[in-house]
C-alpha cells in the first residue's frame, strides 16, 4: 500500500534569527539546548522531536495551511520556520515567518484580525503544517475573509467522480 515516505530533515530553520516583535526582547532562537521534553513557553527552541518531523525549504521553512476550526474553511498560507512554529505552539497565537520583510509577524497584532490556536498537524511528508484556529475578522490583509476569496477563482474543468466503485486506496494511487 503506498504512503507518504518523507522524513524531516534535522536541520532548525532559522535559528539564530533574533525575535523582532513588538514587546519581546532580542533573544536568539540559540540561547537554550534542544530537548526531547515538551517545549514549555518559556523555551527558545523547537522541541527536537518536532524539528526532526520537518522537512524544510531551502529558505528554512515550511508552508502553514490556515483553517477555521469548526468549519474547515480554508483562510490563508504563511510560512514558518522552527522560531514561528515554536512561538505558535506555545503562545496560542499564531506566528508567521515574512518572506517580504525578514520578520516575524503574528497575525492580528495591528490589525486585531488574531488567529487562536485550536491544533497544529503535520503532514505525512513533513513539508507542510495545517493550524487549525479560530479567526476573528478578517484572515486577509485586503479585508475579505480568506486570502482565497481575495484571490480569486481560476478557470477549471469541472472533474466528476466515476459512476462505478473505486477501492478507496487502489495499488500505485498517490
Amino acid at each position: 500500500m503506498p504512503r507518504c515516505t518523507g522524513r524531516g530533515s534535522p536541520r532548525h530553520g532559522d535559528a539564530g534569527t533574533p525575535w523582532q516583535d513588538r514587546g519581546v526582547p532580542d533573544q536568539p532562537a540559540s540561547a537554550a539546548a534542544p530537548s526531547t521534553t515538551p517545549v514549555p513557553a518559556t523555551s527558545s527552541v523547537l522541541n527536537r522531536e518536532i524539528a526532526a518531523r520537518l522537512e524544510r525549504d531551502g529558505a528554512g521553512l515550511v508552508a502553514a495551511v490556515v483553517q477555521q476550526h469548526d468549519s474547515g474553511e480554508v483562510l490563508m498560507v504563511g510560512w514558518m520556520d522552527d522560531e514561528a512554529l515554536r512561538r505558535t505552539l506555545t503562545s496560542g497565537r499564531v506566528t508567521f515567518w515574512s518572506r517580504s520583510r525578514s520578520e516575524y509577524w503574528r497575525k492580528g497584532d495591528t490589525s486585531g484580525h488574531a488567529q487562536y490556536v485550536k491544533s497544529v498537524a503535520v503532514d505525512c511528508d513533513g513539508d507542510a503544517l495545517l493550524v487549525r484556529v479560530d479567526q476573528v475578522g478578517a484572515a486577509c490583509h485586503t479585508g475579505a475573509r480568506t486570502c482565497f476569496d481575495a484571490g480569486g477563482p481560476l478557470p477549471v474543468v469541472v472533474g466528476h467522480r466515476p459512476t462505478t466503485d473505486v477501492p478507496s486506496n487502489p495499488e500505485g494511487a498517490s
